[in-house]
């Protein structure tokens, strides 16, 4: 099933495009580079034992890790395979409002006939790794995901099926949406309230743009003492930062474009 997040509201409020559940995870793991990582310990049968793990990420989204057989973590997956890796969304704000991620897998030792590639895309996104990455004791793994849990903010939640994660892809702003968002936040704030105003119907004292994606972007808003987050849709989907300035361009001088133009 292709998982949306819905508005808040109830049955009642229109639904805002917005990417699947599985897409939503696979960006935020693709953004992240460092995770935690829980094994079960073995020196305390049946605990967790939770450890700092920078990873990388392979073509279908699975998490890539270079790791010291002399680590605690590495001896007990050794001994049991079982192990989930958190991924959670810098933020300043709220933690809870952020997204984050948990991939419950098997972590595995990556097979010889793999290693040139993974090797390539770990030291891609982990570049001083090359100091390191030949040393005797070090060795890549792989954790194979069985099943996801993600949590895009307050109400947005659920199980993302593994095959749903692998086969979904990146949102195609990923890499640029902290820039198109800082560059709204800081030379366009005036434009943001008329978004929030003609396109959501919230007359508001400040906007600030939290996210962007393909389909449309997000805005926290205050009136008052009262702070809420509307979801505004693009009049069509976007796949680059030239594609998304021409859109909210289009979106300020096209008064008619929504049901509340």
């Amino acid at each position: 099933m292709n998982r949306h997040a819905g508005p808040p509201g109830g049955a009642t409020a229109p639904v805002t495009p917005e990417p699947s559940f599985a897409e939503r995870a696979r960006t935020l793991a693709y953004l992240g580079r460092t995770g935690t990582l829980a094994t079960l310990s073995r020196k305390h049968p049946g605990h967790p034992f939770a450890s700092v793990m920078p990873y990388a990420l392979d073509d279908l989204g699975r998490p890539l890790m270079l790791i010291s057989s002399m680590a605690m973590h590495t001896q007990n997956l050794t001994a049991d395979a079982r192990a989930s890796l958190l991924v959670t969304q810098p933020t300043t704000g709220d933690p809870l409002a952020a997204g984050r991620l948990t991939l419950m897998g098997e972590g595995r030792l990556v097979p010889e006939v793999d290693l040139d590639g993974v090797k390539a895309a770990y030291l891609a996104r982990h570049a001083n790794a090359a100091y390191w990455v030949d040393f005797a004791d070090f060795g890549f793994w792989r954790l194979e995901p069985l099943d996801l849990y993600f949590v895009g903010g307050f109400g947005a939640m659920d199980w993302v099926p593994a095959a749903e994660y692998m086969t979904a892809k990146p949102d195609p702003l990923a890499d640029v949406s902290e820039s198109i968002l800082q560059h709204m936040n800081e030379d366009h704030a005036a434009a943001l309230l008329t978004y929030a105003r003609v396109f959501a119907g919230e007359p508001s004292d400040e906007a600030t743009i939290v996210s962007v994606d393909r389909l449309g972007f997000k805005l926290r808003l205050r009136t008052g003492e009262r702070i809420h987050g509307v979801r505004i849709p693009f009049p069509r989907e976007v796949t680059t930062a030239g594609q998304c300035r021409e859109v909210f361009t289009e979106m300020l001088r096209g008064p008619g474009y929504g049901s509340n133009g």
